[in-house]
């Protein structure tokens, strides 16, 4: 792959949208990519549309060389983005053609090079240990030696903002040697992430105004303010925006690539990404997190699960009539949706919203409305929670559709006459559990009994060999995620537990809630109620 310019964005070569998730964010605690893990992340950051993808930093970790050896041979071929390997400039009183390190840099084949650089002085004078002059030149010799062998080159001004504070000459002259030599873009670095936004956009603009070089912004989070300093960087005139995937980076992380995105597609009607291709912002996102092995951000703004969900009844009544009265953006314009949370907060708007998601019509139907809502109500100040269990809440408005209205009843596919659950500590020190279902299903009384390694276990084992052979779908339900909670109680009555009860049937997932002073009872509660909500889909 030769390309040094992103591919098919409507903004080219004139804007830059750089990942570096796969260098900066790698150094997330937590975060350990395999070179599998990284060509993974490199393909769907390519089919989002980035321009450009840093791999990593050949000859100084083997895992990165191994990377671009692999990308060499063609275990990867982008679409949209050039590949950038990341190294450092040249190391005192040594020629660039000499260096090992940059070297490999050539080695890697990567058609983009960013080079780091320091530019604070103090940086430069006790931990370089070299005079400015040195390690400007430093910077010309490697960005020379690099263009001069046909590599792109952009250079990250290390601890640009406080250098510049505290010894404006020394950066800018960083800068300039970087420019004089061939360098496309100065990268302004905000390294240790301590810049607010209106200074940092008042530094951006400075340092243009007095150089005209082409400008790039890399914010770290330290203060929690990495995004909104890189859109500031980009309003001030920075053309090159460096970020990382759901913001992954040590210490607080870095500029989050979604919300960065986000903000300039929606908010500035920036064209950073190929056409329709904000629309998959949200998914690539999730996508990455699970390569990360870590859990998406349901707060994450634009992409998290609850960047749209809506609580409060105001906001319900408002979204009723237009649902941009209360989101800033139309969710599906970054690929994610809206939702409405149905808790004690809830009124006759949220729930009648809801309901309409769920496919139970509540319009036209004030007493089912009126019922619900005070239902609703009714079990939250008892412990239970619907705001994430969808299921139990869809059966709970069905059967209040039934009552009032008359139609076709949720009947549970079995009937519990019993059950009974033992716990048997053996000799050997062994600890197993023992359930028995007694059920009636399709017209006959049917008793099971099975082992587990808990009480829930067991008890789905028992129901599992009581049912399987008469409801044909039963094989295909597996419990995902099973969440207890122990609920605050009044002084002098029994603790209240709270049962969150995720079902997969390989196609689609749903929750169901119990809950109960007793734990098995709660997960008997949320299990019967997963298993009637998969017999409603499998009728249809």
């Amino acid at each position: 792959m030769t390309r040094t310019e992103p591919a098919e964005t409507p903004l080219g070569d004139a804007f830059h949208l750089y990942d570096t998730t796969l260098r900066d964010g790698a150094q997330r605690e937590g975060i350990t990519y395999s070179v599998t893990d990284k060509l993974a992340v490199a393909r769907l950051l390519d089919e989002l549309g980035v321009g450009f993808i840093e791999g990593g930093w050949p000859g100084a970790l083997p895992k990165d060389t191994e990377f671009f050896a692999r990308v060499a041979k063609g275990e990867l071929e982008l679409k949209h983005a050039a590949l950038v390997a990341f190294g450092s400039t040249r190391k005192a009183g040594t020629r660039a053609s000499e260096d090992p390190q940059v070297r490999a840099l050539l080695d890697s084949e990567a058609p983009v090079v960013t080079l780091v650089a320091k530019s604070d002085l103090r940086h430069i004078e006790r931990a370089l240990r070299v005079d400015v002059e040195e390690a400007c030149a430093m910077v010309r010799d490697t960005v020379a030696f690099l263009t001069g062998e046909g590599r792109r080159v952009f250079l990250d001004a290390e601890h640009f903002f406080d250098g510049y504070a505290f010894s404006p000459d020394t950066a800018l002259r960083v800068l300039d040697a970087g420019a004089s030599a061939g360098a496309d873009v100065l990268v302004l670095c905000d390294t240790n992430g301590g810049q607010l936004p209106l200074g940092l956009a008042e530094t951006v603009r400075e340092v243009k105004d007095k150089t005209g070089f082409r400008l790039g912004i890399h914010c770290q989070d330290d203060t929690s303010c990495a995004v909104a300093n890189s859109v500031a960087a980009v309003q001030a005139g920075a053309t090159h925006v460096q970020c990382t995937a759901n913001g992954y980076g040590e210490r607080a992380g870095n500029a989050d690539l979604f919300a960065v995105t986000g903000n300039l597609v929606t908010k500035l009607g920036m064209e950073v990404l190929p056409i329709g291709g904000a629309t998959e912002l949200t998914r690539v996102s999730h996508a990455l997190a699970e390569i990360a092995n870590l859990a998406p951000d349901t707060h994450q703004a634009y992409v998290g699960s609850s960047a749209f969900a809506h609580k409060a009844g105001l906001h319900a009544s408002a979204i009723k009539v237009d649902p941009l009265l209360y989101n800033h953006i139309d969710p599906s314009s970054v690929g994610n949706g809206m939702r409405v949370l149905v808790t004690e907060m809830a009124g006759r708007a949220s729930l009648e919203l809801k309901g309409r998601e769920l496919g139970v019509d509540l319009a036209g139907r004030p007493e089912a409305l009126t019922n619900a809502v005070r239902k609703v109500k009714d079990l939250e100040a008892e412990g239970w929670s619907f705001e994430a269990a969808d299921a139990s809440l869809e059966l709970l408005l069905r059967r209040e559709v039934e009552d009032v209205s008359g139609e076709e009843p949720v009947t549970p596919p079995f009937q519990l006459e019993s059950y009974r659950v033992v716990l048997d500590h053996r000799s050997d020190g062994e600890v197993v559990s023992e359930a028995t279902v007694k059920v009636h299903v399709n017209g006959q009384r049917v008793i099971a009994t099975a082992e587990g390694n808990g009480p829930v276990h067991a008890m789905d084992a028992a129901l599992r060999e009581a049912l399987s052979p008469h409801l044909s779908w039963l094989d295909a339900v597996e419990l995902s995620d099973y969440k207890v909670r122990i609920l605050p109680s009044n002084p002098g009555t029994h603790a209240v537990t709270r049962v969150l009860l995720e079902s997969s049937d390989g196609e689609r997932e749903w929750t169901t809630v119990g809950v109960h002073g007793n734990i098995v009872e709660a997960s008997w509660m949320a299990m019967c109620d997963a298993l009637v909500h998969k017999s409603l889909t499998a009728r249809v």
